[in-house]
């Protein structure tokens, strides 16, 4: 396993990071707690939570995700490594319907809402400090989750960049979060909380959580040179685009799936050329004697932008695939060269379907 300095921050995190927002829906804590236990095992000290999980978010099951994290945190052989885990987690944004989470959620990113929802984090997840701290979408009117067009009739009232980096800032000092992330941003939102901090000294994101797959490559342009210039780090999650790049939905949909299960959850892979694209890539794997996973998942790992790959499963044969992916090349002294021709491949398959999952 290898690690990778996160923006300008001092952490060190694993390639591969453990997302967990199936935990409470899909799988029970014995089973998050088996999966936790594997992961540390092979060599990864990063876990990535959130306060609305599990997904699909409901009233009844919010933070349970959470709670079930903190219920291993706080196992004594875990709370002794407790320095050597990074634990990331996210507040909401605002603009979705999540009343029920707190009574303000219409100003998700308030001061108040803010402190409340640390706090409540981190009695969940039993620790004292979280690592990184994300904004989990903007407060701001964008295109998100599959919508690709901005409009200017849905722009709302909105609390600060100043104001939120004020906030955290409190919070950094008060020793309750270490670092400051964002998560589905633009390249306009990176550039303003960068410009931001610089200009009142206030802390600066070192880090940016979005969708990043060979579906789904819109990152590679502006976003990819805003990340350069600031020297903000990729998390990239659904790095296997809900599992359409697994191949199993090639040839229709699979039962017990999460996309069978919620089939109003993950629209942007609901889109035209996914299916035709995702065949293609599955095709280059079985060519180069690859499961379609380690295609897919080596592909997000190789970007120079991506610090760490956030990689969920419900089952431990899907973790053991997706984990075991980091070792794809190793021991293979001819492996630059056939990855350079799988590249080339993949070049052609993008041009011919360009990001059919933005």
């Amino acid at each position: 396993m290898e690690y990778k300095k996160l923006g300008v921050s001092d952490l060190l995190v694993s390639e591969i990071c453990l997302g967990t927002m199936t935990y409470g829906q899909q799988n029970t804590i014995s089973q998050a707690h088996e999966q936790l236990d594997y992961a540390i095992a092979q060599g990864i000290n990063f876990i990535d939570t959130a306060e609305m999980y599990p997904v699909p978010p409901s009233r009844e099951t919010q933070g349970r995700t959470e709670q079930y994290v903190g219920e291993w945190l706080a196992k004594p052989h875990i709370k002794q490594q407790r320095d050597q885990l990074i634990i990331a987690t996210k507040i909401i944004g605002t603009g979705r319907n999540y009343k029920w989470l707190r009574d303000d959620a219409i100003a998700a990113l308030s001061r108040k809402n803010i402190l409340q929802a640390v706090d409540d984090s981190l009695k969940r997840l039993q620790t004292d400090y979280i690592d990184l701290y994300q904004i989990h979408w903007p407060d701001r009117n964008v295109p998100m989750f599959g919508q690709v067009a901005f409009d200017p009739k849905n722009e709302r009232e909105i609390v600060t960049v100043a104001a939120q980096l004020e906030t955290f800032a409190e919070l950094i000092q008060a020793g309750k979060i270490r670092h400051l992330g964002v998560s589905n941003e633009t390249a306009w939102g990176i550039s303003e909380f960068s410009h931001i901090a610089k200009q009142l000294d206030l802390p600066k994101i070192v880090s940016i959580q979005n969708a990043y797959s060979l579906l789904n490559r819109a990152f590679d342009s502006h976003l990819a040179e805003a990340c350069y210039r600031e020297q903000v780090s990729l998390l990239a999650y659904s790095p296997l685009a809900f599992g359409h790049l697994s191949g199993k939905y090639v040839t229709g949909l699979a039962p017990n799936t999460r996309i069978s299960l919620f089939p109003n959850f993950g629209q942007r892979y609901q889109k035209v050329n996914v299916r035709a694209a995702t065949a293609e890539y599955v095709a280059i794997a079985q060519k180069y004697e690859l499961t379609p996973t380690q295609l897919a998942l080596a592909f997000v790992r190789d970007r120079w932008f991506v610090a760490s790959t956030i990689i969920g499963a419900t089952t431990m044969e899907q973790l053991k695939e997706n984990i075991d992916s980091a070792n794809v090349w190793l021991n293979n002294p001819t492996w630059a060269a056939t990855w350079a021709k799988i590249l080339a491949e993949i070049e052609i398959v993008h041009a011919r379907y360009f990001n059919p999952a933005p």
